[in-house]
């Protein structure tokens, strides 16, 4: 349970890594591998609403990945899109890739290797890796148009859903953090930080949500 003072912080920062992107047509929708299983199955809704005639699911595995998804995050996540009714041949599968700056180069990569142009890209995240995953293919994959989408979901609704709420805002910081350190590395595209996204940030890695800080 979140103190009720950190609650504004939080949804601060949850509300600045939502880019909102109004949802179009992309020549292929990248899910972006995770520990949620919603991304997949949220690729699912968007290709059955005809937002992109072809899925690449991107992932290998991380510590945090590989007990709930012991062969891959992407492999599991082609599995749950056939569950709900994507047809195996509009699938694509990239293992390989352990961060999301692997997810972008490596799922062009693939879609090179097999002559399949691509102007448009619908990235497919948890709602708090929106941001991050625009300004990372923005650097990696230029001239393609990116829109970022996730399930519609409140900040309430998604913190009771999870289940440890504190690695939520922990996550939560470490990618605001990541926003600016990236950039600066040269893995990303610059974004603009507010000051009372700083502020938030600030006062939430002092209350003690600094685990994935870098």
């Amino acid at each position: 349970m979140l103190p009720e003072h950190l609650h504004a912080d939080v949804r601060t920062l949850w509300d600045y890594h939502d880019l909102r992107h109004e949802p179009r047509r992309s020549d292929v929708g990248v899910g972006l591998g995770s520990r949620e299983p919603g991304v997949a199955v949220h690729t699912a809704e968007l290709y059955h609403a005809g937002r992109f005639p072809l899925i690449v699911f991107t992932g290998a595995n991380a510590p945090t990945t590989v007990d709930r998804f012991p062969r891959g995050e992407a492999v599991h996540y082609r599995e749950i899109a056939l569950e709900r009714g994507v047809p195996d041949d509009v699938i694509l599968v990239e293992p390989e890739a352990r961060n999301t700056g692997d997810n972008i180069a490596f799922t062009r990569r693939l879609l090179a290797e097999r002559g399949i142009p691509v102007r448009s890209v619908t990235l497919v995240s948890r709602p708090y890796q929106q941001r991050r995953a625009y300004a990372t293919a923005k650097r990696l994959w230029p001239g393609v148009e990116i829109v970022c989408a996730s399930k519609r979901v409140s900040l309430e609704d998604y913190l009771d859903g999870v289940e440890d709420a504190t690695r939520v805002v922990s996550m939560l910081v470490g990618e605001t953090q990541r926003i600016t350190e990236y950039a600066a590395r040269g893995f990303a595209i610059p974004q603009p930080v507010p000051a009372g996204v700083e502020r938030a940030f600030g006062r939430l890695a002092a209350a003690g949500f600094t685990q994935r800080l870098l």
